[in-house]
């Protein structure tokens, strides 16, 4: 079983659908917060693409300069920003996995604990993007922005966009 190629279909896909998401959401949007202490659209985006440096980091993936994990998800709401972080992050993270082996994901990570290896840190990652992909598709729906991907498939099928 190839663990590399289906974790960079998996993360490829994630890489997607957030650009295509963070695309779709209107710039005055990019500040908008269900609640009091919740991450708004744009600090839920930029969550995503620091964990796209963090996690690969727990494998030795060296985190850019400028991208410091505990203020960059605050450091901006603009799109155009917000969208080239995230193709960067995930660029940076696809990178991480696509130099990888079959074999490195067994490799033991014992500061995660005494059965971690690498392949654990490229699940935690890919499971991250997918949680918080249902997060942003949520935000996203609440402002009235079908996902495009949701949009595309309708469309196909000749159904009328549903919010």
């Amino acid at each position: 079983y190839d663990m590399k190629a289906q974790a960079l279909v998996d993360l490829d896909d994630m890489h997607k659908k957030f650009v295509a998401l963070a695309q779709a959401v209107p710039q005055e949007k990019y500040t908008w917060r269900p609640a009091d202490g919740v991450r708004s659209i744009s600090e839920v985006f930029l969550h995503v693409s620091t964990a796209n440096y963090t996690i690969p980091n727990m494998m030795g993936t060296a985190i850019p300069a400028g991208v410091d994990p505990k203020t960059y998800e605050k450091s901006t709401t603009d799109k155009e920003q917000i969208v080239a972080a995230l193709n960067k992050s995930f660029d940076s993270a696809h990178a991480a996995i696509a130099a990888m082996t079959n074999a490195d994901f067994a490799k033991a990570l014992p500061k995660l604990g005494p059965d971690a290896n690498e392949g654990d840190v490229v699940y935690i990652l890919v499971t991250h993007a997918h949680e918080h992909l249902g997060q942003s598709i949520a935000y996203a729906r609440v402002n009235g922005v079908i996902p495009p991907w949701t949009a595309e498939a309708q469309k196909k099928a000749g159904a009328k966009p549903q919010d």
